[in-house]
């Protein structure tokens, strides 16, 4: 027995009453079979509808040889569902209405692609928070890529169609040869049980396709379309695109960024790009400027730790290590004037930066600084490694510093 599909009969029902006719129970769900159902199973690009049976939450629906199938959650193992027994049906009519709004939509597009550009729509998929139509460029050989700007005509032409509110009827056939003098915009893959999906009068149509999908009534009730971005894909165009709702919210969401970046720049939106890119150009010269004094910074540097070093050689009392802090640089400004002083090295050098928790050490190789930091760091729950000639240790808290230091002082005196 198929089930019976009360959503191609009136797709605004919103709820009814039906007979179980099988149920199985797993874990945590129920799979029931019901003599009719107000529920759309996943199929076509278009994910299933969700709702409630009997108050329990419909997780899954889906279809297999004419039987819906649907999975309801139960976390309650005192539930008892028997066959025979009356269910109510209950669909969550936003969802529904916004996958109609959607699914038409890509219906609207993907007919304009195919009347201006002889598009093919080769996939189409609904995700949580976009859509996507791949086509394919293979009716009108003439046109080899879509650009951006036919994209925003096709876009154009798709909402001229919603506004118009063009009528959209749903006829079913029970086989393909009863369905072939329709004027399709794309050929049968199915034989029997074909449903077609018109939108603008058959005779010169806005689209006619074949479509088990939910679709509203008439055009104008999709609201609008938006396409977000296009790009090549598999040797077609992936067209990211939404409508209805979803569009609402995406439009919303830019707004708000629109306007929190006009606030930020003092702009308009007639000049808020050419303000972002003056300011560009001013934060790269900072940062050109800003590199420029930090390079002759570590040059000073480096000059002055060689002098020290110098004095540390000749001095008569010799100190095995030179320890010095610099809070105002990162570690790879620091590695940058450590580096460089290695050849002159015949002690260790050690870098510290406190605010990074992290001690850097050099030497010419004879003191051995990834040794040290790898027997010695982790007695201070330290971390880090190296080779024989530049390691670093990095701390949890920076007292560990100081406590590390004083144990690499007696180990190397």
């Amino acid at each position: 027995m198929n089930t019976d599909k009360l959503y191609q009969k009136d797709q605004y029902l919103k709820s009814c009453n039906a007979k179980l006719v099988d149920v199985t129970q797993s874990k945590n769900c129920f799979t029931l079979v019901l003599n009719q159902t107000i529920f759309f199973p996943t199929g076509g690009g278009q994910s299933c509808d969700k709702g409630k049976i009997n108050n329990l939450e419909v997780v899954n629906v889906y279809e297999k040889e004419g039987i819906i199938f649907h999975e309801v959650q139960c976390n309650n193992s005192n539930i008892v569902l028997n066959i025979d027994d009356e269910v109510c049906c209950e669909i969550d009519w936003q969802y529904r209405f916004l996958n109609m709004q959607r699914h038409c939509g890509e219906h609207i597009l993907s007919g304009i692609f195919y009347r201006e550009y002889g598009g093919i729509n080769r996939g189409f998929h609904m995700g949580e928070t976009y859509m996507t139509i791949d086509i394919s460029l293979e009716e009108n050989p003439e046109i080899k890529t879509l650009t951006w700007e036919m994209v925003k005509k096709a876009e154009e032409y798709a909402n001229q169609v919603i506004w118009s509110n063009a009528p959209i009827t749903i006829r079913h056939f029970q086989t393909r040869e009863e369905a072939a003098h329709l004027p399709l915009r794309k050929a049968l893959a199915i034989d029997k049980d074909i449903s077609i999906v018109c939108v603008g009068d058959i005779n010169n149509p806005a689209d006619c396709v074949a479509c088990c999908g939910t679709h509203p009534s008439t055009a104008g009730q999709v609201g609008f379309l938006k396409i977000l971005k296009v790009e090549s894909y598999k040797g077609m165009f992936r067209v990211y695109c939404e409508a209805g709702r979803r569009a609402m919210e995406i439009f919303n969401t830019y707004h708000e960024i629109m306007t929190k970046l006009n606030k930020k720049y003092s702009a308009t939106p007639d000049d808020l790009l050419d303000k972002m890119t003056a300011q560009e150009e001013k934060t790269k010269a900072v940062r050109a400027e800003l590199h420029t004094l930090k390079q002759s910074v570590i040059k000073d540097r480096i000059a002055t730790l060689s002098v020290d070093l110098k004095s540390l050689g000749s001095s008569s009392q010799k100190k095995n290590i030179l320890i010095k802090e610099y809070d105002d640089m990162k570690i790879d400004d620091l590695l940058n004037i450590g580096r460089p002083l290695i050849s002159q090295l015949s002690q260790l050098l050690i870098i510290v930066s406190r605010p990074e928790k992290t001690m850097l050490l050099f030497s010419d190789g004879k003191i051995d600084c990834g040794k040290l930091v790898k027997e010695n760091a982790s007695i201070y729950q330290g971390k880090g490694g190296g080779n024989n000639t530049s390691a670093r240790a990095i701390f949890p808290k920076v007292e560990s510093i100081d406590t590390f230091l004083d144990l690499l002082d007696k180990h190397l005196r």
